[in-house]
């Protein structure tokens, strides 16, 4: 006996001739969510994805898993009916034969009392049409369920039957993905990744649109502490459950903080470190051949995240900048982290790099020329290389049972 599932293909399904592309890169991110589970097949039929799993895995373990997958829309666990060779009369006696058991076993575990049915003919060669196909399943359901009621507007119960060549399915809910496109469609980015609430978001959001991230997260040991870059590690395993292995570079920022503390404005200590910040992400991101850079900032959030500061902080970089945050609210940013788990690790009270040396009264309006003046104090280049040579790589593996 196997389990059977049904897997949407949401926004994949509607690239047009590159469908296929999409579609088989979303069957092989499906197979390596799932390859812990010994025995269990994905293959791809006529716009939907089947997954097939030996009767004692856990269906609670799939459904979370492949609803973990982007590109995925919803999941439902199916019951199959073949009906290959028959002609349209008797696979619809197939049909509601099944049917009948199927919702005997509701009745008795969920105590249902009312239900619809929405049938679907996907073979458009199968005589019967959809309509009419719902109509009598239904009927061939109330005659063999006594208890049981139609209600068309609020039912306890909905059932769903989908009619394919040779085969039909009926299933009860649909488990809602994450939809976005699969993984590797949109290239790869390097994510500035802070212990902060924001930045796992913003990965997150660009892994949903099909991008693998890479990390790199800025530290100022000994002023932050060892916990502090466990956290950041810590919320980096939690997006790998999204996002696949996640490749993180650690760069120690003290030096430069220091340099820009003894012999730049005060007030400009921010924005020059984010600078820095964004000049050693770009070049660590273009030696492993990645397209953007990514950050977690909200326009107006902080200092640093003025219009204008953000004009001045991209003025030091090539690479374009995603900040797929832009335009929300911190409350819609800790509601999508609540969503995918990060949250609780975030607000842990741990302090990052962004936290030391910093100015009473940060500039809020900069302008570039006075912000380039102050950096011509500084070594930029030579500072800038040996922060990118002293980078340390981590590997944070996907986490084994998600």
């Amino acid at each position: 006996m196997e389990n059977i599932y049904i897997v949407r293909c949401g926004e994949s399904a509607l690239k047009g001739k590159n469908k296929p592309y999409f579609e088989r890169m979303l069957v092989q991110r499906i197979k390596k969510n799932l390859k812990e589970f010994d025995g269990t097949a994905v293959e791809r039929v006529d716009g939907l994805i089947f997954v097939r799993t030996p009767e004692t895995v856990p269906a609670d373990g799939v459904l979370k898993k492949v609803g973990r997958v982007f590109g995925v829309d919803s999941v439902s666990p199916a019951v199959e009916v073949c009906i290959e060779g028959m002609d349209a009369e008797t696979a619809l006696n197939a049909i509601g034969q099944e049917a009948v058991a199927f919702m005997m076993r509701q009745i008795e575990e969920k105590g249902i009392r009312t239900f619809k049915v929405d049938a679907k003919r996907a073979d458009k060669t199968f005589a019967i049409q959809s309509p009419d196909i719902g109509k009598r399943i239904g009927a061939r359901v109330l005659k063999g369920c006594k208890v049981l009621k139609v209600n068309v507007h609020e039912p306890d119960y909905h059932l769903y039957i989908n009619v394919r060549r040779n085969l039909a399915y009926l299933y009860d809910k649909k488990v809602s993905g994450y939809g976005g496109l699969p993984l590797g469609t949109n290239g790869r980015g390097m994510v500035l990744l802070s212990g902060g609430i924001d930045s796992p978001v913003a990965a997150f959001l660009m892994a949903h649109r099909g991008m693998y991230v890479e990390a790199v997260h800025f530290h100022s040991y000994p002023y932050t502490s060892e916990r502090a870059f466990e956290k950041v590690k810590d919320l980096a395993g939690i997006l790998t459950d999204y996002c696949g292995r996640i490749r993180m570079f650690s760069v120690n920022l003290l030096p430069i903080q220091e340099q820009i503390v003894q012999n730049c404005p005060e007030e400009e200590t921010t924005i020059l470190v984010r600078r820095f910040m964004m000049r050693i992400a770009e070049a660590i991101a273009k030696r492993e051949g990645d397209l953007m850079l990514i950050t977690g900032e909200s326009l107006g959030q902080v200092a640093s995240q003025t219009a204008a500061s953000l004009v001045v902080t991209d003025a030091s970089v090539s690479l374009p900048v995603m900040r797929p945050l832009i335009a929300m609210d911190k409350t819609q940013i800790m509601d999508i982290a609540r969503d995918i788990g990060t949250f609780e690790t975030s607000i842990l009270p741990y302090e990052d790099c962004c936290t030391v040396f910093l100015p009473k009264h940060p500039v809020t309006q900069p302008k570039l020329e006075r912000i380039e003046q102050s950096e011509s104090r500084l070594e930029v280049e030579k500072l800038v290389q040996a922060a990118v040579d002293s980078a340390e790589l981590t590997i944070i593996s996907q986490r084994d049972g998600i």
